[in-house]
């Protein structure tokens, strides 16, 4: 039987200071090397899922924004991608101007990923997100919001308080042409709500690599709301210990956390090469 195995990355094989240990890396590394196909689903970009992946070796196609991006990340390739039809767009730009809600837009600009936002329009949330990307050439820091929209846009994030951000999640989540989710940042006070196509999801893109690699089984691991999908188009799944009750409930089992290496120690003793 060929399986397939994909994990989420902060709060699942990220731990707390935002890095995979090298215990991890080295008994992924060792796998990987031996046939294993392992690969990880993560709301980040490849940029920064390769930042605090450094050192884990990735054999096959990643996948990254949720979804909206399946990447081999020794190249670069796009091997599929999701972004919005016109008319799904101009919903979503008109939605935010609605409620005074200043995005992160991460699109395609003369073909080139791209991340925009206004200056002035910039909140602790964003802040945060861009000291953490100092030096990232996708970053494109407007001064005013005209050419906020440019491109081939994919993915929109907006990052504040609970209460500024729901009524846009419920306008988005109640839409069946699109993905949205709404969680509370790692560690943070602060909120993201991420827009997305309605097949930019984990869900989604896991199928793809499952039908790429011909696979027969998929077994999946992470710790929040936006794994949901992903556990529910897996043969097996398993919630870390600080995974969310939600996906504790609906997961096979429930591994050590992702301070204590837990989806590693599971590969190591339940994966046979």
């Amino acid at each position: 039987m060929r399986t397939l195995y994909v994990s989420d990355l902060d709060g699942t094989m990220l731990n707390t200071s935002d890095k995979v240990s090298p215990g991890s890396i080295e008994v992924i590394n060792s796998l990987t090397e031996r046939g294993v196909l392992f690969t990880y689903a993560t709301a980040r970009s490849l940029v920064s899922a390769a930042a605090v992946t450094k050192g884990l070796s990735a054999k096959i196609p990643v996948i990254a924004y949720n979804g909206a991006l399946v990447v081999h990340p020794g190249t670069g390739e796009v091997i599929s991608s999701e972004s919005f039809r016109k008319e799904e767009r101009q919903e979503v730009i008109r939605r935010l101007a609605q409620y005074r809600i200043s995005p992160l837009v991460y699109s395609y600009i003369d073909h080139e990923e791209k991340v925009s936002w206004v200056t002035d329009r910039e909140n602790d949330g964003i802040r945060r997100y861009l000291d953490k990307r100092r030096g990232d050439r996708r970053l494109r820091p407007l001064k005013e919001p005209g050419r906020l929209y440019d491109g081939e846009i994919f993915y929109f994030t907006c990052i504040g308080e609970r209460e500024e951000l729901a009524p846009v999640y419920d306008i988005f989540a109640g839409d069946e042409r699109y993905t949205c989710t709404l969680q509370q940042e790692l560690y943070r006070p602060e909120y993201w709500c991420e827009i997305m196509p309605k097949k930019a999801t984990k869900a989604d893109a896991v199928r793809k690599l499952k039908e790429i690699w011909h696979c027969d089984w998929v077994v999946s691991f992470g710790d929040a709301v936006n794994d949901i999908p992903m556990f529910q188009v897996s043969d097996e799944c398993y919630a870390v210990e600080n995974a969310v009750e939600e996906l504790k409930a609906m997961a096979d089992g429930v591994i050590p956390g992702n301070d204590a290496d837990g989806v590693a120690v599971w590969l190591k003793e339940n994966v046979l090469v």
